[in-house]
Parts: C-alpha cells; structure tokens; sequence
C-alpha cells in the first residue's frame, strides 16, 4: 500500500480527498492487539451480514407493493414471477436470522472478556444502540409480509403501549395510524424498515470510530504496553477475517438452499386474517427470549418494562462489574455464571417459543428471575469478593512465553 500511496496521481488525489489514506491507516496499517482470537470475527461478520440485508432489501423494495389488499401477493408474486426473487427473498430473510446471530455472538463476547469496562463504555453503548434498531427493523419487517403471524405478531406487541399509563391508548393509535392495525400501519413500517438499515449503518461507522479511538480490547483484558503488543491488521486479521465470512458464508448457503424456511413460522404462509386469531401466537425467534421475560410477569405493564429493561440493564454493566479484572480468563469464578447465564438464555428462549401454560409458567419465572439476578446482584457481588488469577505483564510476554489461559488462548489467531 505505501508503493500505491506514493504514485503522483494517487498522491494528488489524497491531497484534495484523503479517503485512501484513511483507508490506509484504518484498515491495513491499523495497529491490532497480537493476540485476537477468531471471538473477534463476529463484528466483520456483523457487517458481511447487514450488508446482505441492505442489497437484498433495496431490490425486494422494488417489487414489493405496501398495501394490506396486495401485499400478501406481492411477496409470492416476487417469490413466483420475479427472476432470482426466491433468492433474494429467502435471503433476506435468512439474512435478518444469521444478523441476530453474530450480532447475539459479538454481544456474548462483549460480556465474557469484559469490552464494556472502561475505557470502552460510549462503544458497549453505541453497539447496544444498534441492537435495538436491528430489534425494531426485524419486527417491522416481520410484519411487510402480511401474513397471519405477522399480522398478529404486530398487533400483540403494539399493544404493549397501552399499558403505559395516560399516554398508552393515544400512543398506540398513533403507531398505528387508526383503530387496528391496518394499510396505515402496514405503510409506516414499510418506510421505517427501509430507512433504519442505512441508520445501523451510520450507528455502525460511528462505532467504529469509537473502537479505533479507544482501540480493540484483547483476550487477555489488558492495556497494550508498547509497540511490541500490535501487529498490522492487514494481511494478519485481514485473511483470518476472510475465513471467517467464507465459513459464514458456507453454513449461510446451506440454509438459504436446503434450509429456506426452517428459521420461518409455517402461518406466516397464510394470508393475514383480522378475524381469526393463531392457535399459539409467537415473534421471530431471535425475539423469544424476550417475549419469554414479557409473559413471566402476570401484569402487562410489569412486562412490558421488564421486557424494556431486561436490555436496558446492559448499558449500566460497566458500573454493576465491580471487578477491575476484565477478562474471564482470569475470572474463575465470573467464568461459571456467565456459562449459567448463557444457559438461562437459552431456557428463556426455549419458553417463549412455547405456550405459557403448566410447568413452562414456573421455569419462565425462574429463568427470569435469574436474568436480572446475575446482572443486579451476583455480577457486583463477584467483583467484590473473587479473587482474579495473576494479569501477565503485556501480550507479548503471555504470547512469546506461551502463558496464555486457555480460554483466551483457544481459537487464537
């Protein structure tokens, strides 16, 4: 690249739009802690996939046709009639599954080697930020469709304003544009679906720039000491990060070509319906963990904000770790609760996806119970009273030396 950067025309260009020398010092002469494992692929994925979602988007937005009356047909007649427009339908919506995924797999990262502490709390908040608007683009997705699920997935969740006290009822009838959910509100989260894509964007540079100000965390949790810490990320990271996307990409095409409706809901096949309500009504199952938390509280406001809250407690994790230790490498103790935690999740998302009747009430409860738990109670009681294994000294030294812990070692670049 500096061969490149020092041909005349190049340089002349630079001088009046240094795109490429930006180019240049943040994505191959960026210095990289030398001990990133493949944990840090999921952001690189995170981008492959919202890129796959804003190209697929824009074409589908172009044979797509936002009405209650034809929306329904202008999806199978994309499915049906339009060239590749199977593929880029089930793309699409494979795509938005293999986004939470990574993304849910970035944020467990996140949490495991401790990337919210200080000094990289404004960062842990911007990628919350963008979780949330991937939340709301999915679920106004979801809807476009205007099958039976979507239908009746929209009409329960914004139902949910209304339990807000005064402004609830007046609320809901302005997201939905009159008396049900209806062509006007068929037509608003059409718009918003096709604008929030390019927002997560923007929130996703802005991100960026955040991690290249503070610079990437590592495995082992400690600050760089010295040069001798980094190496170049490009070709280093650059080729593990192209590995990386070729096995997304992989185990992506699996399910986009034998697989295509295996992450769907079967109703969703089925016209929307306003007078005849699904047996089990259930959302995507990237949001059934939280919908799991939303029924486990008897009252509708009650869930409706421990629902809000079960995400909103994340942007407080740099202050509820009391430990100064950050990374679970060295964290014996932090190391098993956050496993539970994972495991308490997953049970959460087992329960949304089933009917709230008999036992399933009770382990929803207690699931969630558990969740605001281990971040209100346990994480500070952790962080006071464990006592952390001995920080090497820099990366270097626990890299050359071979002193890494496993756990921060496994998978290592």
């Amino acid at each position: 690249m500096a061969d490149f950067m020092n041909i005349g025309v190049v340089r002349w260009f630079d001088r009046r739009l240094p795109i490429l020398s930006w180019t240049n010092h943040n994505l191959i002469d960026y210095p990289a802690p030398r001990n990133l494992n493949y944990m840090w692929n999921f952001g690189s994925l995170a981008g492959l996939a919202l890129v796959i979602q804003i190209v697929t988007g824009i074409v589908l937005a172009m044979h797509y046709t936002p009405h209650v009356d034809t929306a329904f047909d202008s999806v199978e007649r994309i499915m049906r009639d339009v060239e590749y427009g199977w593929l880029m339908r089930y793309a699409h919506a494979n795509g938005a599954s293999f986004f939470f995924i990574v993304v849910y797999l970035h944020v467990f990262r996140g949490l495991y080697y401790g990337s919210y502490k200080a000094p990289r709390e404004v960062l842990w908040w911007i990628g919350l930020v963008i979780l949330l608007a991937m939340m709301a683009t999915a679920f106004m997705g979801y809807v476009l469709p205007w099958g039976q699920m979507s239908y009746w997935a929209a009409t329960v969740i914004t139902n949910l304003l209304s339990a807000l006290p005064v402004v609830g009822e007046a609320l809901v009838g302005w997201v939905w544009g009159g008396f049900s959910v209806d062509n006007p509100t068929l037509v608003r989260f059409y718009a918003l679906h096709f604008l929030l894509p390019f927002v997560i964007a923007g929130l996703v540079g802005l991100h960026l720039w955040a991690l290249h100000h503070t610079k990437s965390g590592n495995p082992l949790g400690i600050d760089t000491t010295g040069p001798q810490d980094f190496i170049r990320f490009h070709p280093y990271y650059t080729i593990k990060d192209a590995f990386g996307a070729g096995m997304f990409l992989i185990v992506f095409a699996v399910f986009l070509f034998y697989a295509p409706n295996y992450l769907g809901h079967p109703d969703n096949y089925i016209p929307a319906d306003p007078l005849k309500t699904p047996a089990h009504i259930v959302p995507e199952w990237y949001f059934l963990p939280f919908y799991a938390i939303l029924r486990a509280i008897p009252s509708k406001l009650g869930g409706a904000v421990a629902m809000v809250l079960s995400i909103g407690i994340l942007f407080l994790l740099p202050w509820l770790d009391t430990s100064r230790v950050r990374s679970a490498a060295f964290r014996p103790v932090f190391r098993w609760f956050f496993w539970i935690l994972v495991i308490d999740i997953i049970v959460l998302g087992v329960v949304g996806a089933n009917q709230p009747e008999g036992a399933w009430i009770l382990v929803g409860q207690v699931a969630t119970a558990w969740y605001f738990l281990h971040f209100l109670i346990l994480l500070p009681l952790i962080g006071w009273f464990e006592r952390p294994r001995p920080l090497p000294a820099s990366i270097a030294k626990a890299v050359l030396d071979g002193n890494e812990p496993a756990s921060a070692r496994r998978g290592a670049r």
